[in-house]
């Protein structure tokens, strides 16, 4: 029996005290920790644990994910790399079932000197930061992972950075929150609903009314589009689009190594490919990143790109049998940070713009989320990342 055919229907009508717009990883991770707090909690979403999570790569990548301007993000991820793996423990227990979770580390290699160039100033920012990545040749990079070309000209060994598997993840968090109490309105929501210049709530697609004494927009790239909200309440979230492809690596031979056994990332011709090995077998190899409305179409030239530039990587991947080709949508912010907590309406909070860190920042954002909605404020280290940052969002 599936997940979805055995969790709780909430009958029409109903109330909460949370009602949470959108059954992705962020909403499912916010509607776990608030039930946790002791908030009835309701979800709408017609596919509860899909979204872009069912896409992703599930790269804990804190560090090998900074980039030049995104220093504030940096405290707000570390924090929830460090969570992970009590998080995932936690959750785990919680759901009986597993998330994928593996503390396997990064490589980040370079394949010329262009790129071996740009990886020494991605070097110098983490030093910079604080951050402990080790500078290997090209050998030693192979020495740790065989398969690597040998046009591999040097790396970053990044001992932080882990992974956990997405889809795991939001099916064991659909579980938790099942048994946590957590009510599930399979529908679409048609309008958020707004009394008194308050948030109280939804109306789904059918017509059904559900109140909420508090809601929260979790509703991934999405989340802007969700008519009811008043002028200048609206996330400025867009979407931005990610092909991944998912290969079977082979059994290893009796002595040998794993195909892969850590996460492979680079930069090969100004574009960024990554792979990243599941203990399960699987090889996910992403991504492209495009900007093109609401298209999640797999193109041939999305799949050649991919392929090429991981074959560049590792020339064995060629010989690997395609299990999937499948596209999703980041939600992006203009500062590439999420929107966590209290909007400037009064009873809506937002919980979106996650852009790469969806996955990595679950955690922490689950946290964040059900204080704001039992206090109605933000922890202090998550202030800087109030929805009320943006003037689009701020009353006129």
């Amino acid at each position: 029996m599936s997940v979805s055919s055995i969790s709780p229907t909430a009958p029409a009508g109903t109330s909460s005290d949370v009602l949470v717009i959108g059954g992705g990883v962020i909403g499912l991770v916010t509607a776990w920790r608030a039930a946790g707090r002791g908030l009835s909690v309701a979800v709408a979403d017609p596919r509860p644990g899909g979204g872009a999570a069912r896409v992703a790569a599930g790269m804990l990548a804190a560090i090998t994910e900074l980039h030049h301007g995104e220093e504030p993000l940096l405290d707000l991820t570390l924090a929830s790399a460090a969570r992970y793996p009590e998080f995932a423990a936690e959750l785990e227990a919680a759901a009986g079932s597993g998330t994928g979770f593996r503390a396997c580390g990064t490589l980040a290699v370079a394949l010329d000197a262009d790129d071996r160039a740009e990886l020494r100033v991605s070097h110098a920012l983490h030093q910079r930061c604080g951050l402990h990545t080790e500078w290997l040749t090209g050998r030693e990079c192979r020495r740790l992972e065989p398969m690597l070309a040998p046009s591999v000209r040097g790396g970053l060994r990044v001992d932080g950075d882990h992974q956990v598997d997405p889809r795991r993840l939001t099916d064991a968090l659909l579980t938790a929150c099942e048994r946590a109490g957590v009510v599930f309105h399979r529908q679409w929501v048609r309008e958020l609903t707004v009394s008194r210049d308050r948030a109280t709530g939804a109306v789904l697609a059918d017509g059904t009314a559900l109140g909420a004494a508090r809601t929260v927009l979790a509703a991934g790239s999405h989340s802007g589009e969700l008519a009811g909200l008043p002028p200048g309440i609206a996330p400025p979230v867009r979407p931005v689009m990610g092909e991944v492809l998912r290969l079977a690596m082979p059994e290893p031979p009796d002595g040998a190594g794993p195909f892969l056994s850590r996460t492979v990332r680079a930069v090969v011709r100004g574009s960024a490919v990554y792979l990243v090995p599941r203990a399960d077998g699987e090889l996910v190899v992403g991504a492209t990143s495009r900007e093109q409305g609401w298209d999640t179409t797999v193109t041939a030239g999305g799949v050649y790109r991919l392929l090429r530039d991981a074959h560049e990587l590792v020339p064995g991947i060629t010989e690997l049998p395609l299990r999937e080709c499948r596209a999703g949508l980041r939600p992006g912010s203009p500062d590439n940070a999420p929107l966590l907590g209290p909007s400037a309406l009064p009873g809506l909070q937002l919980a979106t713009g996650h852009y790469r860190n969806g996955v990595l920042l679950a955690p922490l954002t689950g946290e964040i989320l059900a204080e704001s909605l039992v206090t109605g404020e933000l922890p202090a280290f998550a202030r800087p990342f109030s929805p009320l940052r943006f003037p689009s969002v701020v009353p006129v």
